[in-house]
């Protein structure tokens, strides 16, 4: 599963747009993108979904497997 900052990062870079580019035509700050495509942690949802309507897509819900309880003892 590609995270969203890698995601983000390709397109941007398929596009031939520059962190600079990308945040003028997104409406989104230099300062915002740079983190985003570095992994923060935290992020504002609306401001992610803005970056990303500029390749046609929405945060959405995915389901994780998790480990078993044995192997998160060991």
């Amino acid at each position: 599963m590609e995270r969203v900052s890698e995601f983000l990062k390709r397109k941007r870079k398929e596009a031939g747009l520059t962190q600079e580019e990308f945040a003028l035509r997104s409406g989104l700050g230099l300062r915002f993108v740079r983190e985003l495509e570095q992994g923060k942690k935290s992020c504002r949802t609306d401001k992610v979904n803005q970056a990303l309507e500029m390749f046609g897509c929405c945060l959405g819900v995915v389901r994780i497997e998790r480990k078993n309880e044995e192997e998160d003892k060991k």
